[in-house]
């Protein structure tokens, strides 16, 4: 079980350093803006997994973190003039907060009655953001100029070099992953998922380990948000809508769940399969959506599981 995580992690780290490697094959705008879009959704695919592949809990609702993390960005940058830094920070305290919210309103509810609340509040939140708080997100029109970090005399507003920024903090994102996963916290909220039962009648406080990892899922989510937010400069309702929750499911269960390279791998393809088709026909979803059937007939673990073989443990 050690070398099937050992190899999951190298793999991780290995697909990080492609991405990071990128600039020295092409200096294409389009293909680093594309790239930038496969890093961020990672980050916020790895944030899902965390939640669901390591944790067990089903959320149908985590756009709501993500989009939090991308005004929470916005707002720190633009009216109150902070940083690069304290903007991720704030975007990361959003993600959670509203998770431990998530968290302790669904306190009596598990399973699909958990996800189906989470997808209730985020569509609850997005009616909120566009009508009490249209002065505070601008409603449907949303918000422009969201700005990208200046620092160290680099013009981040060049894609490849903002490219090169966010690909450094997804490796770090697996980095502190790894750690957290192999650390105690990591082997409790796997137990968690193996057996609540269990762990509950051993000693855990199964509630409270629900609500941390809803709150380290909602932070990563936040900074994944927050990034696409720079990316774009620009952030909207659209962030909050059940698509969003919808398409971070299909990358994670397309890659693998429960590890670290899956996710990774499962936004890759839908990405690159996203680009492709939809430059032949209008209809790509769908074809995504017979490629996300089959994989998941013919590669019920995901594609991962082609690099790391089988693991009855998981």
């Amino acid at each position: 079980m050690t070398r099937f995580w050992t190899r999951d992690f190298l793999i991780a780290l290995g697909l990080c350093v492609l991405l990071l490697a990128a600039p020295l094959v092409t200096r294409n705008e389009s293909v680093f803006f594309l790239l930038s879009l496969i890093v961020i959704w990672s980050i916020f695919a790895l944030a899902f997994d965390f939640c669901f592949g390591r944790g067990g809990i089903l959320s149908f609702g985590h756009a709501a973190f993500f989009a939090l993390g991308a005004y929470g960005y916005t707002w720190a940058t633009m009216d109150l003039g902070l940083g690069f830094g304290a903007g991720l920070a704030m975007a990361i305290l959003c993600g959670a907060v509203f998770a431990v919210i998530v968290g302790l309103v669904g306190q009596r509810v598990t399973g699909l009655y958990f996800a189906l609340l989470t997808l209730m509040l985020a569509q609850l939140l997005a009616i909120i953001m566009v009508t009490r708080l249209r002065r505070f997100t601008g409603g449907d029109d949303g918000i422009a100029g969201v700005p990208r970090p200046m620092f160290g005399g680099i013009d981040f507003f060049e894609t490849v070099n903002f490219f090169w920024l966010i690909a450094a903090i997804l490796l770090a994102v697996v980095v502190t992953m790894h750690v957290l996963n192999r650390s105690p916290l990591g082997q409790a909220i796997a137990g968690l998922k193996q057996n609540e039962e269990r762990a509950r009648q051993i000693g855990f406080n199964t509630a409270r380990l629900r609500l941390a990892v809803l709150s380290i899922s909602g932070a990563y989510s936040g900074l994944a948000g927050a990034l696409l937010g720079a990316l774009l400069m620009y952030v909207s309702p659209q962030l909050l809508s059940w698509k969003v929750s919808g398409d971070v499911l299909i990358m994670a269960l397309l890659g693998g769940t429960g590890t670290l390279a899956g996710p990774i791998l499962g936004v890759t393809l839908f990405e690159l399969l996203k680009e492709v088709l939809s430059s032949y026909t209008e209809y790509w979803y769908g074809i995504l959506g017979i490629t996300f059937i089959l994989c998941t007939i013919f590669l019920p673990k995901g594609v991962v599981s082609l690099l790391l073989g089988r693991d009855k443990s998981r």
